[in-house]
């Protein structure tokens, strides 16, 4: 294990003794607001203090080992234990290194999802409806709440966009590489050749800010317009303006919300799409940044980015990103989404490990590698 490496895993491992001697002590009531601090530090840290701990145990009875392979009686018991701890111990220390990635600051909030239609027309809004139900069975699956801000649908089923929002367990960390563009490829019910075609919509996973970081909004750079509420059909739900679109004029993002009961409640929902749009508008700046130097496995999240196909007539789905087919199509539209959504978390923590030990190797106090903390789970 290099010294780098070696030297955080003993911080933390100090580290939990301090946290524990805290928990234990008398005073720890009486600051309530950092008892639960530090039993938030201690659920984070002591996971990687435990294996750590762990790979210590097998590195001293691998010396032990050694020492008995001296004893003609005993060497052939110790040759099996050294054996047995020379191929454990590379798989240790690799989960190891994975517990000191850094955690994404996003990957336990809630998220405002967007499916929008793109290039089909009506095939593509039917699309992008059976894509929200896909999300939405998924959200069953784990027991996170689907909250609908705003839709427009058409008269054909489906939807035109559809913006809501989920919450739940580590929900942004579950979805964040859905964003970007979704194609399918099927014989649509109106098309009498029976030809294929070829149809589009993009998603967006944005990552709700809570109170103390969200976008402030200066109101003078804002305009409010209201409308009336209509469903499919231009059919409409009531008789006044109580639909609300807010545009931000520095950046022209725009956001709004109809489906709420009142001018209030919309006018909230879409205030609160506007300021994830705009935080997301500005991480995907600085993600662009970045990725001029280095570009992430599973993709950039660029809208645009074709990540994912939909092949009905074949039944497989494929992700580009990771080279993962799967013909199990009638599943994942149900919400059977673990393994993609599995093979892309896997890739992008090999394209961090990759990253984590060349900062180690080539430069131990950067900030790649200042910035790594202990993952829990």
């Amino acid at each position: 294990m290099k010294s780098a490496i070696r030297q955080k895993l003993e911080q933390i491992a100090f580290r939990l003794e301090e946290v524990d001697a805290f928990l234990s002590s008398e005073d720890a009531a009486r600051d309530m607001r950092a008892f639960r601090r530090l039993s938030l530090e201690r659920a984070e840290i002591e996971p990687a203090a435990r294996l750590y701990a762990r790979y210590r145990q097998i590195e001293a009875d691998l010396r032990q080992a050694e020492v008995m392979r001296s004893d003609p009686e005993l060497r052939a018991l110790a040759e099996e234990e050294i054996a047995a701890a020379k191929a454990g111990l590379p798989e240790l220390e690799l989960e190891l290194q994975k517990r000191l990635l850094p955690r994404d600051p996003d990957d336990r909030r809630d998220i405002l999802l967007e499916i929008r239609a793109g290039t089909g027309g009506d095939e593509s809004a039917l699309f992008a409806g059976e894509l929200f139900r896909m999300y939405s069975r998924y959200a069953e699956r784990q027991g996170w709440r689907v909250e609908i801000l705003s839709a427009n649908a058409p008269e054909l089923g489906g939807y035109r966009e559809i913006i809501c929002r989920v919450t739940g367990a580590d929900v942004y960390a579950r979805l964040k590489f859905e964003s970007g563009a979704h194609r399918v490829q099927r014989v649509p019910e109106t098309e009498t050749q029976g030809r294929i075609h070829t149809s589009a919509c993009t998603v967006a996973v944005m990552p709700e800010a809570n109170e103390m970081e969200a976008v402030e909004l200066n109101p003078a750079e804002l305009r409010v317009d209201t409308f009336r509420a209509a469903g499919a059909g231009g059919q409409h739900i009531n008789k006044t303006d109580s639909a609300v679109r807010v545009t931000h004029l520095p950046t022209g993002i725009v956001a709004e919300c109809q489906d709420g009961r009142s001018q209030h409640q919309n006018k909230v929902s879409a205030m609160k799409v506007l300021a994830a749009r705009i935080r997301d508008a500005e991480t995907r700046a600085r993600q662009a940044r970045e990725a001029a130097t280095r570009k992430t496995l599973v993709g950039s999240g660029d809208r645009s980015e074709r990540i994912r196909t939909y092949n009905f007539p074949q039944g497989r789905v494929t992700d580009h990103r990771v080279n993962l087919t799967l013909h199990k199509i009638a599943a994942i539209m149900e919400g059977d989404l673990d393994e993609i959504i599995n093979a892309l978390a896997a890739e992008h923590q090999m394209e961090q490990l990759v990253r984590y030990q060349e900062s180690v190797i080539h430069d131990p106090g950067s900030e790649w590698s200042r910035s790594c903390q202990p993952r829990g789970h």
